[in-house]
């Protein structure tokens, strides 16, 4: 294997040109030459790596970036041309989502974890290292944006040309303008039929208050003005803030696990240097590590002697178990202990789910495979739960309704293992109302993540429930449906801004719970796809909320009880009732199916029961003997109904459990 290196791509294609004829063996790659090198040679891959020297690199040669947008607005593919502009991959027409590892990322066509190149860039006759960070773009990942920017500088914005500002390009610019991170806005896709990068850059300046000539336009798919942004990055994202003579501080911004290599942690290094058989102290476990290998990604693992302040790359250091990479943790120097960086606030869990296995001998191969999804996606919580029904399982916090069913699927794709995953609840919170139960529970202020648990309304003094400030953009010609949508879902305004002559902003507050399971179709529904939706934590409010029983024969199924506001539980309580009666097998005697709160029944299903017909062998007569024969099956039948025992099957389960496909 043979890399051509060159300074000036010109050269290194000359050289691609003469090694075609040449008997070089595989096809070659393309790499960036140290300022020492001669400028024309073939060297072999062995010798590339390990001729590459990051000390090569001062601090105001680096360039730590993110790109962020809206889902669909062209990150990717903007991250595919900066890749082949640099020389870093070949240019192919096969280059698409080159940064999307995972299965499901390819599948489902968006990011859902951030992906780190280091980029290696000549320019004016300077050696720039441009560290990139593509990162996700719908709501629920934005957790691993606010991770992506602390190890950054700056951060590209691309915006649709086509689409315009969208609810999560405003999301993301705060998180960058609040984080001080320089700002380049990006307009993607100006090859679109109905382009217009006049309207969005009026936009752009209207909304986050850039001037419209700092706008680059482009076209990443086709690579149209793509070298501009490349320019800007080393002209107007500063270089890190760094001191390499100071001892060792690294941020473990982000971590995968290997089966084979334990743990690979994805660093930023804010001070010093770090190398091959250093020993290192992580500043949360306070456990020693010593370092087996350290390098950048380029964008695969590319191994380094040394990795210097200011840059970013992976170490890896023996950690065996998933708990040792704590994301946002410090890593130092043994013997050289630092003040450890601010880290990242701890993900908050909106949407929580039970999730068990099919198959209860199942369970150790599940929990394996959930410790290690979840050292490669650290937002999510992991409580233990039972069920009577169900066995063994977890209840798990994710951030929203997509990223639950993306674990979901990479648990599936990843580790082939097959779950039963239930209806998604939210977490609330009760106020106690009596000093023994505070003594009782260690505090006047409980959350509640399992309805089962929910404590009676005699016990406090209020429920809370979780509320989000929601960002909605749409055209104006959907804004009258699109409110009616809101105040059915107990949503109150706060904001109505045009962005534009055709675009609406509306800022409304919503309880959690209502727009947790449906309400992002529904508003993709009315808009005709138009509309998009982004939104942030707002904390708790008071809300009238009850525990609603599901009862079959009067004993209630624990596995099926809700929380949910009093004014929408009688709708709720009738559709899972009439759920439940499809899906429960019919018995020799008759099944009552009833929603509850307290003791009021609310709503009723009835499963029909097995009926013999014991009149086939009355052939006439007196109709006393009928009613005698009516009357003794139905005492035996009523008698049945007291000591039969209604076994719920799992798949029965399963169906009034599991997320509706329909929503």
């Amino acid at each position: 294997m043979w890399t051509l290196v060159g300074r000036g791509w010109g050269c290194a294609r000359t050289l691609a040109r003469w090694a075609t004829g040449a008997a070089l063996g595989p096809a070659p790659t393309f790499g960036a030459a140290p300022e020492s090198w001669p400028t024309c040679r073939v060297y072999s891959s062995a010798e590339f790596k390990e001729k590459l020297d990051m000390s090569r690199f001062p601090v105001e040669n680096i360039r730590n970036f993110s790109i962020v947008a809206h889902v669909d607005h062209g990150k990717s593919t903007l991250a595919d041309r900066l890749l082949e502009l640099t020389g870093t991959i070949d240019k192919t027409k096969n280059n698409k989502q080159v940064l999307d590892k995972l299965q499901v990322e390819r599948e489902r066509g968006i990011t859902v974890k951030a992906q780190t190149a280091s980029l290696f860039h000549n320019c004016e006759g300077k050696q720039y290292l441009l560290n990139l960070i593509d990162t996700p773009g719908h709501v629920d990942f934005s957790y691993e944006v606010s991770r992506s920017l602390s190890a950054c500088q700056g951060v590209l914005l691309v915006v649709d040309a086509n689409e315009g500002i969208q609810a999560q390009t405003v999301a993301n610019f705060f998180l960058a303008f609040e984080a001080q991170l320089s700002v380049i806005p990006v307009i993607n896709k100006i090859d679109l039929k109905n382009a217009d990068p006049e309207r969005v850059e009026n936009q752009i300046e209207k909304v986050f208050d850039i001037p419209s000539d700092e706008c680059i336009k482009i076209s990443a798919k086709l690579g149209t003005n793509v070298e501009s942004v490349l320019q800007a990055v080393i002209e107007r994202i500063p270089p890190p803030k760094v001191h390499r003579k100071n001892p060792l501080r690294a941020l473990v911004f982000d971590s995968t696990f290997d089966q084979y290599r334990g743990v690979i942690a994805n660093v930023a290094l804010f001070d010093g240097v770090v190398s091959k058989g250093d020993k290192i102290v992580s500043a949360h476990t306070q456990k020693t590590y010593e370092v087996s290998e350290v390098g950048v990604l380029n964008p695969n693992e590319q191994p380094t002697h040394k990795l210097y302040a200011g840059q970013v790359g992976y170490l890896i250091a023996g950690m065996k178990n998933v708990t040792e990479a704590q994301i946002g943790d410090t890593l130092y120097l043994h013997k050289q202990p630092v003040e450890p960086l601010p880290g990242f606030k701890s993900a908050k869990p909106m949407v929580f789910a039970g999730m068990y296995p099919v198959d209860q001998s199942e369970y150790n191969n599940l929990k394996s495979a959930i410790e290690k999804l979840t050292l490669n996606d650290s937002s999510v919580t992991v409580h233990r739960d039972s069920s009577l029904a169900l066995g063994a399982g977890w209840r798990l916090g994710f951030l929203g309704l997509l990223h639950m069913e993306v674990f979901n699927q990479r648990l599936e794709q990843e580790y082939n293992a097959s779950v039963i995953l239930t209806t998604p609840t939210v977490p609330y919170k009760a106020v106690l109302s009596s000093s023994k139960l505070i003594k009782e529970y260690r505090e006047k202020e409980i959350t509640i993540i399992n309805p089962a648990q929910f404590p009676d309304k005699s016990k406090v003094t209020e429920y809370l429930e979780p509320v989000v400030l929601g960002t909605i953009i749409t055209p104006d010609e959907y804004t009258g449906k699109i409110m009616m949508l809101c105040e059915a879902r107990r949503a109150v305004q706060k904001n109505m801004i045009f962005i534009d002559q055709n675009r609406v902003m509306l800022k409304y507050l919503f309880p959690l719970n209502e727009i947790v399971v449906d309400f992002y179709d529904s508003l993709k529904s009315l808009s005709s796809g138009y509309a998009s939706f982004d939104y942030e934590d707002a904390g708790y409010q008071t809300a009238e909320l009850v525990k609603m029983d599901i009862l079959l024969n009067g004993n209630t199924v624990e596995e099926l009880v809700t929380v949910v506001h009093k004014d929408k539980a009688h709708s709720i309580g009738k559709a899972i009732c009439e759920r439940l009666k499809d899906s429960l097998p019919r018995q020799l005697f008759e099944i009552a199916i009833q929603a509850a709160i307290g003791s009021k029944i609310i709503a009723r299903e009835t499963v029909k029961a097995y009926r013999k017909n014991v009149l086939a062998k009355c052939y006439g007569g007196d109709i006393t003997r009928k009613m005698k024969l009516l009357k003794r099956q139905a005492e035996g039948k009523k008698k049945l109904r007291k000591i039969g025992n209604v076994e719920v099957p799992k798949d029965a389960f399963i169906k009034v459990l599991k997320t509706q496909s329909s929503k």
